[in-house]
């Protein structure tokens, strides 16, 4: 007699053991939702400008509907090397040293699976966006967390940082301006972080997908510091400063042998990204900078409406200096963010993801977005403070 097959007991125990994500359990309730106000998923609510749109029409016009290089197209990988020189203070050889993935999040699961061998150790800081201590875990790691305060405006310290190394310790991940605080780092502080990962012979693995939206001061890239170019791996795309998610459109720059590695994950697995979204982020890098600086203006007007809410409300807010998120802090209401996040979605249709979706260090928080029009942020906090005395009242 045949043993019943059971397809659970067949799946690997690194990914029996996942949650899923957070964000898309909490929005696959507010699918069933009507009428509700989202300030959840982080995607900008502005369209792909058309100039950038119009590149992809024109592309696919031209036939050009067939594989790149695994690399992706060298013209795409020449213009981000002459955008990212002058931007953030680093240098890249365009043929050996810079490879074009699906979206930021394969370029930093095909770094992780580069990187590490089973048991090495990772570090990233926390809250911090869903995907990362996952990816670490399918690349057969040990995601190491390390947790950002409010009152250091969701920085990440370099002692911190140094506490939790240990001799398995292989990788830090970074992310700043960081999903879901819109916390930055100052220059002085990646000196000091940088000082630590050559002091420990460590890789860096640096997302800046939020960079071009810092509303204050500069954004200074971990990869331009001394010392540091030849030991990080630079992870950058297009989905958020150009409105480009569906694109699916993202890059890696580092060291020729890290990137070589890359390659080969990359080629046998995607093979190549999208030839019509390469072409359409040709546009989008060369011609798209008015777009960005107009978009984010817009993001800052919300910004500082929100957050300034927020603290009226009685929900302490910082103010994020990049990204296009607010994390309030909602710890007095006596509920857990996922209760807080729940009840308000059932009670005054809106929608925030629980500050919990993005690591133990996120409990007591609630992450807002605030690229939604500035009518409907109105809106969304009038519902919130109405939620918000109820709840005070008991």
């Amino acid at each position: 007699m045949a043993t019943p097959f059971q397809p659970q007991q067949f799946i690997a125990r690194t990914i029996a053991g996942l949650p899923r994500s957070g964000i898309r359990e909490f929005f696959d309730i507010v699918q069933s939702q009507k009428e509700v106000i989202s300030l959840g998923v982080g995607e900008p609510d502005f369209v792909t400008p058309w100039h950038i749109r119009e590149a992809a029409i024109y592309a696919l016009e031209r036939g050009k509907t067939t594989y790149t290089s695994n690399l992706g197209l060298l013209k795409l990988r020449e213009a981000i090397a002459a955008h990212l020189a002058p931007r953030f203070g680093v240098r890249y050889d365009p043929k050996k040293q810079i490879l074009i993935g699906v979206g930021v999040s394969e370029t930093l699961d095909i770094a992780l699976r580069a990187l590490i061998n089973p048991g090495d150790e990772v570090i990233y800081h926390e809250p911090c966006y869903v995907s990362y201590s996952p990816s670490i875990a399918m690349a057969h790691g040990v995601p190491v967390a390390v947790s950002c305060r409010a009152e250091d405006n969701f920085a990440v310290r370099a002692e911190a940082i140094e506490a939790a190394i240990t001799p398995r310790t292989k990788a830090l991940m970074l992310n700043f301006p960081t999903n879901p605080t819109g916390g930055t780092m100052t220059r002085a502080d990646l000196e000091k972080i940088a000082a630590v990962v050559q002091r420990h012979n460590l890789v860096v693995l640096t997302d800046e997908i939020y960079s071009e939206l810092t509303f204050e001061g500069e954004h200074v890239s971990i990869a331009s510091l001394p010392g540091m170019i030849e030991r990080t791996i630079f992870l950058h795309g297009f989905s958020k400063a150009y409105a480009m998610t569906g694109f699916r459109i993202g890059y890696a720059c580092g060291p020729a042998e890290l990137i070589e590695a890359m390659m080969k994950i990359h080629q046998y697995s995607m093979l190549c990204a999208s030839i019509i979204s390469q072409e359409a982020a040709i546009e989008a890098i060369e011609h798209g900078e008015p777009d960005t600086t107009e978009m984010r203006e817009q993001y800052k007007l919300r910004r500082n409406f929100i957050v300034k809410a927020f603290n009226d409300i009685g929900l302490p807010c910082h103010l994020p200096r990049g990204s296009f998120y607010a994390f309030p802090c909602i710890k007095s209401t006596g509920l857990s963010s996922k209760d807080f996040a729940f009840r308000l979605l059932q009670e005054e249709k809106v929608a925030c993801v629980p500050g919990s979706a993005f690591g133990a260090s996120g409990e007591g928080y609630l992450r807002a977005c605030f690229a939604t029009a500035l009518d409907q942020i109105q809106i969304a906090t009038d519902r919130l403070a109405r939620f918000v005395a109820k709840v005070k009242r008991g």
